[in-house]
């Protein structure tokens, strides 16, 4: 991958650190402008956008950067914040509309519940949890995304884990079992052989049969959705800490092999891998985020059986964060730009939020820079909820 360096931090340290910053002001500033709102993408890097939504899912963006930023500092304001706008998501425990409720709760009522230990807390998640698994079909053995019931999506593997942290916590291996079967499905029809993913699959909702490879936001079905692989890779990485299934990490290093060989002359994609060279192949900083956080993770799980793996998906992670805490892409050199983060896209083809701020990107890059700081030792790690008393 080009701009890899060595294991060690330390020149990239300084960047990290004024990222972070740079996050907390533009954050601060957006909660001034547009109080109680919860942005999805930029207009001309403005957030107050009056394009079209597709779908609500960013909510737990938004707030979740505010739960960071309250670790990361202490400061009451940050506390403060991150429950105000946590709480004016709580309805969305109950939302059968969207497919997207561990983008929402997981990044929001997590962090809360982990500080504090409340019982209420802890059953809006498990809500969330069964809200979502409502969405499984039971022939075709997946959950269906919130376009149609035919239609299964990759970003999926991103909002399980919240199925199978409510299965853990209501002691429910029927619910564990439903989130695991949407993983082996999801392995098994859109997650290609050489670790890259296609968007979606489509099914006979009534026989449960596998019909096709499809996509909304890639370039062709067959081709490859960088964000789509990148939340494949972060996704399976993550249920791997509820399964302890080899097969889940073993996924997991697949799609972190295809993404880091497809990055290898630039470490932040295009928007999809397959774009061919000319004016539409511009890059996707919040895949390259989504992936960078997600590597990092997968590294700490590799760390003890594959160290030589572990040490390239650390080398990735870095590289990709290097990549974006520059001019290119960090938006601390272009006046008046509300984001942190350039350069995302959230939907090419209906020409949503391209080469724009993104919220997901926002969310994951400054998840991942928290991630690296922490291990340089500056941060202390905050318990598992399963470590709770």
């Amino acid at each position: 991958m080009a701009g890899n360096r060595a294991d060690s931090v330390g020149d990239l340290m300084p960047r990290l650190e004024r990222a972070v910053d740079f996050a907390a002001d533009q954050v601060r500033r957006t909660i001034e402008r547009h109080p109680n709102f919860f942005p999805i993408y930029t207009e001309g890097g403005r957030w107050k956008h009056r394009g079209e939504l597709w779908t609500d899912w960013c909510g737990g963006f938004h707030a979740g950067m505010m739960w960071i930023l309250a670790e990361r500092t202490g400061e009451k304001f940050w506390r403060w914040m991150a429950e105000h706008y946590s709480r004016l998501l709580e309805n969305r425990q109950h939302d059968r509309e969207v497919h997207d409720l561990g983008f929402i709760f997981l990044n929001t009522y997590l962090p809360w519940y982990r500080h504090t230990g409340d019982e209420r807390l802890r059953q809006v998640l498990i809500t969330a949890g069964r809200t979502l698994a409502m969405r499984f079909n039971p022939r075709g053995q997946y959950l269906r995304s919130f376009l149609a019931p035919e239609s299964l999506f990759i970003d999926i593997m991103m909002n399980v884990p919240i199925i199978f942290l409510a299965a853990r916590e209501s002691d429910d291996e029927a619910l564990h079992e439903l989130a695991a079967a949407h993983c082996r499905t999801t392995e098994r029809t859109i997650v290609r052989p050489d670790g890259s993913t296609a968007h979606e699959g489509i099914f006979n909702p009534e026989t449960g049969e596998f019909l096709r490879e499809s996509t909304q936001q890639g370039l062709r079905a067959d081709s490859t959705w960088s964000r789509g692989l990148a939340w494949s890779l972060y996704g399976f990485t993550t249920v791997y800490s509820y399964t302890n299934d080899p097969v889940d990490l073993a996924v997991a290093q697949r799609n972190a092999d295809a993404f880091l060989t497809r990055c290898q002359n630039d470490p932040v994609p295009p928007w999809d891998f397959d774009v061919p060279e000319g004016p539409d192949r511009i890059p996707d900083s919040s895949a390259g985020a989504i992936a960078a956080s997600g590597l990092w993770d997968l590294a700490a799980h590799c760390a003890t059986e594959d160290p030589s793996a572990a040490s390239r998906y650390r080398r990735g992670a870095r590289a990709i964060l290097d990549a974006l805490c520059s001019d290119r892409f960090m938006a601390w050199s272009t006046p008046g730009w509300e984001g942190v983060l350039r350069r995302g896209v959230y939907h090419f083809h209906k020409k949503l939020g391209v080469d724009e701020s993104v919220m997901w990107g926002e969310f994951f890059f400054l998840q991942a820079v928290d991630k690296v700081l922490r291990a340089s030792g500056e941060t202390a790690e905050y318990p598992r909820l399963s470590e709770r008393s």
